[in-house]
């Protein structure tokens, strides 16, 4: 372009040289306009995968000392090991994106990997809690492994409080209940979406304290007979 403008300089010819000058401008700014969309473009890209952190929460209100659920005290004497909680890991733990992409694709594979099973059908009894290695468990199963694979993620085990409630239909539910600085969300097995604990709609009974072997009543509710089986 700048080789005909320098032609028509050197013939002395004006209107040559504006026609030139005004078809650079022209690419100029189509290229600019290009620049502009590819610019959006990116920032819309970014957007769609930046993960879209919730509003802050609360923490549930936490009550008098609650009595351990049994299978839980069963699960402990097998394996203390996943009981013990080390009291200088800090109670609560920084919300952030990373963390919350974690959540979450935790909790969907999870969800996804395990088969939903009564416990008098897997285990013969009414109520157990165990890891779901062979693939299949209830409620609190498939919340104890979440609970495993985030600790194998380098969260700490004490801000992950396995937590006892009543569902939407009125039977007793396990959740896991994961305490930020932004507030308690909650990992479910019935959905992929992680929500704030009062989101769920759950009345919410007791859970794990924090020093992992008393347990605490939350929002004043009472115990239910059992954990459930969904």
């Amino acid at each position: 372009m700048w080789h005909a403008v320098l032609q028509a300089r050197r013939a002395g010819d004006a209107g040559t040289i504006a026609r030139a000058v005004a078809r650079r401008a022209g690419h100029a700014a189509a290229f600019g306009l290009v620049g502009a969309i590819l610019m959006l473009g990116g920032a819309a890209t970014q957007a769609r995968t930046r993960p879209h952190l919730p509003e802050d929460a609360t923490a549930v209100e936490i009550g008098p000392t609650a009595k351990p659920v049994a299978a839980w005290t069963d699960f402990c004497n097998r394996m203390p090991a996943e009981c013990t909680v080390d009291l200088a890991e800090p109670a609560t733990i920084p919300l952030n994106a990373a963390l919350w992409r974690t959540l979450t694709s935790v909790n969907r594979r999870v969800n996804a990997r395990i088969k939903p099973i009564t416990d008098q059908a897997h285990w013969g009894v009414i109520d157990r809690w165990d890891y779901p290695d062979d693939g299949f468990g209830d409620c609190e199963d498939y919340q104890l492994l979440k609970r495993r694979m985030l600790v194998e993620r380098g969260l700490p085990r004490r801000a992950l409080r396995m937590t006892v409630v009543i569902d939407d239909i009125g039977e007793g539910h396990a959740v896991l209940m994961v305490r930020t600085d932004r507030g308690d969300f909650i990992l479910d097995n019935k959905t992929n979406t992680v929500l704030s604990w009062r989101s769920t709609g759950y009345a919410y009974i007791k859970r794990e304290g924090q020093d992992g072997s008393r347990w605490v009543s939350l929002d004043g509710g009472a115990s239910p007979v059992t954990t459930a089986n969904r």
